[in-house]
């Protein structure tokens, strides 16, 4: 006999990286979600119209597309649905952002499933207001760090076009996609860089 009093929580996995949501979904379906999953924008609104999931996993970078752009329209298809942002490409701003647009919790992968569990479940409650952002760090940031977040800041604003983001920083836009395809300058433990 089945346990029909713990039912599958609803959950998408948005994510191009066909190798990661599959891993993704193996270990949340093992944790009680019910996974489905898109590996682009158009077949995750398809997907949240549908199934009306109560929980997204969604990434930030989507091929060419911004995964920012989708958190206001996964709210207006499920208000009450809470979603987490993963990105490789960690930034304040980026943080600050996705908060702003709706997101209930951000973090940087590599992440592991138990995170993921604890940032989707923990505080099921409404997003936090805007005194609750994150923090700038105290210490000084290194001058390769400030410039990553500088991008990260601009190409949101800009929705995550390349062209006029690079435009706007005064850049060519193979610098900006050379620069971009980089990982973000890692913070030592002590501060230091």
């Amino acid at each position: 006999m089945t346990d029909t009093t713990s039912s599958p929580l609803p959950l998408l996995i948005v994510d191009d990286d066909a190798t990661f949501a599959r891993v993704l979904s193996r270990a949340l379906s093992s944790r009680g979600f019910e996974v489905i999953a898109a590996s682009g924008i158009e077949e995750a609104r398809l997907l949240a119209r549908r199934h009306q999931p109560r929980y997204c996993v969604l990434d930030l970078k989507l091929g060419e597309e911004n995964g920012l752009r989708l958190i206001p329209e996964l709210h207006a298809m499920v208000p009450d649905m809470r979603i987490l942002l993963l990105t490789g490409y960690a930034s304040i701003a980026t943080a600050v952002e996705a908060i702003k647009r709706g997101a209930h919790d951000y973090l940087a992968k590599p992440v592991d499933a138990d995170a993921v569990v604890r940032a989707l479940l923990d505080g099921d409650g409404p997003a936090p207001a805007d005194d609750d952002l994150p923090d700038a760090p105290e210490a000084p940031l290194a001058l390769r760090r400030l410039e990553w977040e500088h991008i990260q800041r601009v190409l949101t604003e800009c929705d995550g076009n390349i062209s006029e983001t690079a435009r706007r920083l005064g850049m060519h836009r193979r610098t900006l996609q050379r620069k971009l395809s980089k990982h973000p300058v890692r913070e030592r433990p002590d501060g230091q860089n």
